[in-house]
């Protein structure tokens, strides 16, 4: 008799088995319903509390309007390399050559363009959207249009697609056209092309040498206020126009030269060529300086020859050097442009800007059914676990207070 009890004795001590343990830690789905059951009252006020402010929310949230477009970006040609390292040295330049990365496709590229700062200062400017946005930083303008744009690339067919996001279905509209047009802007001013150098090359050239021969014209008109001469005739203008022309002649052979360096070496047949061409020249131009005596025109001794008739040749000679120098520049650049024309990516627009004819958000339904999904959820974890969220916050209380 006094072993059985303490035998039961010993197994009221024993540790609980597992069977035990998983049934003290499963839920008990009836005590749950029994809470909820009685805690309706409060699952309903909370539920309905909740739904109606993400009701308020939902209607007080101003309309938002998105229009989209999308163009085809040129493929990349046999130069694309050199492209792409032209185009990231001139958008590291605008602010967007992080943007860039690791260009795999022509999508990627044009959409590292669109999202240059050049591109947004240009918005901001046109549409007035520091006003629009009402802030005092154009940085900031540049963030909230930003974020107002979304500019995705398709990786198979690389289409890329930009969508802008404004409150009025107007401005959404302009905005999207207004990108493709700064996009061309863009894309026909960055040098994307071997031809696009020598255009911009010759036509900075052709600029100076405008403002030179300008000014030369201006020297003569002076010498000729001041001495009264006339332009000299017969085997003198001749000798005149010859020096002119070879000058000319030597002058556009070093500016060829000048731009094939950028992309041949020395050793390449037409930079020898051009090299060759201009040592003659100067050898020609050495021997018309010369003349026999001093009988040249370009070396008239002022025993002979009036100081004033000298200044006059002298002045002449520089204008019609000019002259000829700008008309070989000027054939030079139009060939280049025409080169640049020909080879120039063209950017196909696949869908113009759309013109948004109803709001993209606020999505009134969602916030409502989200709202009244939160409200139950909430409510529901509050019946639940409200009981052992006080006793558990009176309990750290207590202890801090001790």
């Amino acid at each position: 008799m006094v072993e059985s009890d303490r035998a039961r004795t010993l197994e009221s001590y024993a540790v609980p088995s597992k069977a035990t343990e998983e049934a003290d830690d499963s839920v008990d789905l009836v005590e749950v319903c029994r809470k909820l059951a009685l805690g309706k009252r409060t699952i309903f006020q909370v539920t309905l509390i909740v739904f109606v402010i993400a009701t308020a929310v939902a209607f007080l949230l101003p309309f938002r309007y998105t229009s989209t477009t999308s163009f085809i970006p040129p493929a990349s040609a046999g130069n694309g390399s050199s492209m792409a390292s032209l185009v990231s040295g001139q958008l590291s330049a605008m602010g967007a050559g992080d943007l860039l990365g690791s260009t795999k496709n022509p999508g990627d590229l044009y959409a590292g363009i669109l999202r240059s700062r050049s591109i947004a200062d240009e918005l901001i400017k046109r549409f007035n959207l520091m006003q629009v946005y009402k802030v005092k930083k154009e940085s900031l303008a540049a963030k909230l249009l930003a974020s107002s744009t979304e500019i995705s690339v398709d990786t198979k067919s690389t289409i890329v697609s930009v969508e802008v996001t404004t409150n009025s279905p107007a401005l959404a509209h302009d905005v999207a056209s207004a990108y493709m047009d700064a996009l061309r802007e863009t894309n026909g001013r960055l040098a994307l092309s071997q031809s696009s150098q020598r255009r911009l090359f010759f036509g900075q050239q052709l600029a100076k040498e405008k403002d030179d021969l300008e000014d030369a014209e201006v020297e003569l008109k002076k010498t000729e206020e001041q001495s009264g001469l006339i332009a000299p005739s017969g085997q003198t203008e001749v000798e005149i126009a010859t020096l002119a022309q070879t000058q000319a002649q030597i002058a556009a052979r070093e500016v060829q030269l000048a731009a094939l360096r950028d992309s041949a070496t020395n050793q390449n047949p037409d930079v020898i060529r051009l090299e060759s061409e201009i040592d003659d020249l100067q050898g020609q131009l050495v021997r018309l300086q010369r003349g026999s005596g001093n009988k040249s025109t370009a070396n008239i001794p002022t025993a002979k020859v009036p100081a004033l008739q000298l200044e006059y040749v002298r002045k002449e000679r520089e204008v019609k050097y000019h002259e000829a120098l700008f008309d070989m520049l000027s054939r030079q650049y139009e060939a280049a442009r025409l080169d640049e024309v020909r080879d120039a990516p063209v950017l196909q627009v696949l869908d113009a800007a759309s013109y948004p004819d109803a709001k993209s958000s606020p999505k009134r339904l969602y916030i409502m059914l989200g709202g009244l999904l939160l409200g139950l959820v909430s409510s529901c974890f509050w019946v639940l676990a409200g009981k052992h969220i006080r006793v558990f916050y009176a309990s750290l209380r207590s202890s801090v207070t001790a």
